[in-house]
């Protein structure tokens, strides 16, 4: 079971499609053999229909000004340690700039997180929200290696995917421990199965001088970037290993870089019941009776009862697939990404109390990255094979139930949801590299920081231990007191004014602003 902190943007965009019709009723390119990798040269075209490791569906529809969205495929190292060895496929996306030549700045990078979401297929889906930065900016994207066309990380078939969520990630008592750990064995020895070439070379670390070599391929002296969620962490890294190739940079959703993948997983216990706190106050405050409770208190009540009925017994979900208490689980913290998405979780939840659990099986279907098809993206794969690669902590079934109680307290409906998913990397064949990464970046450009109060994924407190990590002078914090993950997509007129500052006029905006 993945961890649902590790989201990326696009599944919302599949998630909102998805549910408006149940609630109504790139590769591409090539270039030239060259040995010196960064004297390569890109071939530009027209982006295909996205692959099935990318999310499927049809290919990127053209920008509102008639302009095409272009792919391409960049060699890189398989194995930075030997750089004239074996070479993988980077999948490229670009958007060329909008305005006059004379004010372009270069390209503009975008890692949207997971780990493991198609950059390839995310920025067109986004792409509207981006327009402003495009009038300076190539608006570029990548599928990280492991990821989509990037030589993807392949595990189970989306036949035995289907019975792979379908499991209890919350087991009651030995038989279903025994169950949840022999399905992750069968998981992770399926990957090593099926994709053990490139499991060793899927490090944030390697995805970071992938980064750098796209810098000099795409003939930017400095990389500018945006980094969203995970891809704050892959920034961190990169302006550690590159800091004088820091260019204008934002990180927004921001990974707390101290923690370990316990500390990471108890964090977000904590902000997932925060964001469900705040979906709950939400609820009973409007003027119209909530649908799903009186109080606060009793909305969650509520969802603690119906998972424990789904435990027992699930209900049907989206046919001939039924709502069990795990896939419940993930369609509310799906939901709770974005403050957008609460009317749908307010919908699921009245349709499930009365044996519906479609909603919420779409809901839980976008996190793991199903389609309406039932194909599977990559992302479930490629999400755990980066996340064990980077983190050394590997844990037992034993010391998960020690910290049941404290996860518990964290959140009574998360918690045993993320402590249980810490075995995820126990039986992995990669040993993982280091406890947190090392962000400290002494002489990179500054950094633009961006906390939000009410994000369940990346809590508040990670943006302001980034910005220490970074290091005197190079992390600028701001804070957005709102809801949701991440803030520049909220459409704050603050959040997006002080990031269009920075990316396209070099403005730094004062340390500490706080965004309402």
């Amino acid at each position: 079971m993945p961890n649902p902190s590790r989201l990326r943007a696009a599944a919302l965009t599949a998630t909102a499609a998805a549910l408006s019709v149940l609630l109504a009723g790139c590769g591409g390119g090539s270039q030239e053999d060259d040995e010196d990798l960064t004297g390569q040269k890109l071939h530009w075209k027209d982006c295909p229909a996205p692959s099935e490791a990318e999310g499927g569906g049809a290919a990127p529809s053209p920008l509102p000004d008639g302009d095409e969205w272009q792919c391409a495929t960049m060699k890189a190292p398989l194995d930075w340690d030997d750089p004239e060895g074996d070479t993988i496929g980077l999948a490229l996306i670009r958007a060329g700039a909008s305005g006059a030549a004379d004010r372009r700045i270069g390209s503009l990078v975008f890692n949207f997180g997971g780990p493991g979401g198609s950059g390839v297929t995310t920025l067109p889906a986004f792409g509207q929200d981006y327009a402003k930065l495009r009038t300076r900016y190539d608006l570029v994207s990548f599928d990280p290696r492991g990821v989509g066309r990037s030589d993807p990380v392949e595990c189970l078939d989306d036949k035995q995917l289907d019975t792979y969520f379908q499991q209890d990630a919350t087991p009651d008592d030995r038989a279903e421990r025994t169950e949840f750990v022999d399905n992750t064995e069968e998981f992770n020895a399926a990957c090593e199965k099926h994709s053990k070439k490139i499991l060793p070379h899927v490090r944030t670390t390697d995805a970071a001088r992938d980064m750098d070599l796209m810098r000099q391929v795409l003939g930017d002296e400095k990389l500018h970037y945006f980094g969203i969620s995970y891809g704050t962490e892959l920034g961190g890294v990169y302006a550690h290993l590159f800091p004088r190739h820091v260019g204008r940079a934002v990180f927004d959703a921001v990974v707390d870089p101290t923690q370990t993948a316990e500390q990471g997983s108890l964090s977000q216990a904590k902000g997932f019941q925060l964001a469900l706190d705040n979906f709950a106050e939400d609820c009973v405050s409007k003027v119209e009776d909530c649908p799903i409770g009186d109080t606060a208190e009793d909305v969650e009540a509520r969802i603690a009862r119906l998972l424990k009925d789904l435990d027992r017994k699930p209900i049907p979900g989206v046919f001939p697939r039924e709502l069990t208490e795990t896939a419940a689980t993930g369609g509310i913290a799906q939901a709770l990404y974005s403050k957008d998405f609460w009317e749908y979780l307010t919908e699921g939840l009245e349709q499930a109390y009365d044996g519906d659990g479609r909603v919420l099986m779409v809901l839980s279907d976008a996190l793991n990255g199903r389609n309406e098809d039932g194909e599977y993206s990559n992302i479930t794969a490629a999400n755990v094979a980066i996340n064990c690669a980077d983190d050394k902590p590997r844990y037992d079934p034993a010391y998960v139930e020690d910290k049941l109680p404290e996860f518990r307290d964290a959140s009574p409906l998360f918690g045993d949801y993320l402590a249980w998913s810490m075995l995820s990397c126990t039986d992995w064949p990669v040993p993982g590299a280091v406890e947190h990464p090392d962000v400290h970046a002494p002489g990179a450009a500054p950094i633009l920081v961006i906390g939000n109060t009410g994000d369940p994924a990346t809590p508040y407190e990670g943006a302001g231990r980034m910005v220490d990590a970074l290091g005197k002078g190079v992390g600028v914090e701001l804070t957005y007191k709102g809801q949701g993950h991440g803030a520049y997509d909220s459409k704050n007129r603050c959040v997006q004014d002080a990031v269009h500052g920075y990316l396209l006029d070099g403005k730094v905006p004062a340390a500490n602003t706080v965004c309402s």
